[in-house]
């Protein structure tokens, strides 16, 4: 039987053979990315990451996490030919094949976000500047209304109020309807994971 990490392994070694077959200079403008070198730089949750078809490293040079390279090596592949020009707001459960993972996407992203600063929003608003978080263009009535620029053409939006005397904590999570025109479902669902353990480092950090 295949360990996980062979599997990884080979599966990594299938996106970088796909890769090959990319032009980066054309794409390049339509995912908001730089051409760096033979590869191409792309911004995750405010780290820059240098693709090409001999490998994904991460700011210090090393090969990043399996699922950031799962994330890298599909918002290249799925690059839309045209930029979509949709910017209307939705949930995860909008988007085509995520009924499997909207279970996940509701316990272990926005539940667990909830959960981690219940009573501690002063503690969330500040690990959201420090990721780089602003006030999004939306009028929304919560304690905490964020965005984050996760991927160039990919921000997110964190909506949270804190619990009361009435009610229990509450987080939505937002996107653009045409993240699924650069990421699959999946993708969708590890990035919002992503912004969350970046949520929680900057938090301990400090």
């Amino acid at each position: 039987m295949q360990t996980n990490e062979t599997v990884f392994e080979k599966t990594y070694k299938n996106y970088l053979e796909q890769l090959r077959e990319i032009s980066f200079e054309d794409i390049a403008p339509n995912l908001g990315a730089k051409i760096e070198g033979n590869g191409i730089k792309i911004s995750l949750i405010g780290n820059d990451y240098v693709i090409s078809d001999e490998g994904i490293a991460d700011p210090s040079g090393e090969k990043p996490t399996h699922d950031i390279c799962v994330i890298l090596s599909k918002y290249i592949l799925l690059c839309p030919a045209i930029t979509p020009t949709e910017h209307n707001w939705v949930s995860f459960r909008n988007f085509k094949d995520s009924g499997p993972l909207i279970s996940y996407f509701t316990n272990n992203i926005e539940h667990a976000i909830g959960f981690y600063f219940s009573g501690r929003l002063n503690a969330l608003k500040k690990a959201s500047n420090r990721l780089g978080g602003y006030p999004p263009d939306l009028e929304v009535n919560y304690d905490l209304a964020m965005q984050f620029d996760v991927l160039p053409m990919i921000p997110i939006i964190i909506l949270y109020n804190d619990a009361d005397e009435e009610f229990s904590v509450k987080c939505s999570v937002l996107f653009e309807s045409r993240a699924e025109k650069y990421l699959d479902a999946e993708c969708i669902a590890m990035i919002g994971w992503q912004l969350f353990s970046h949520l929680k480092k900057a938090t301990k950090k400090h």
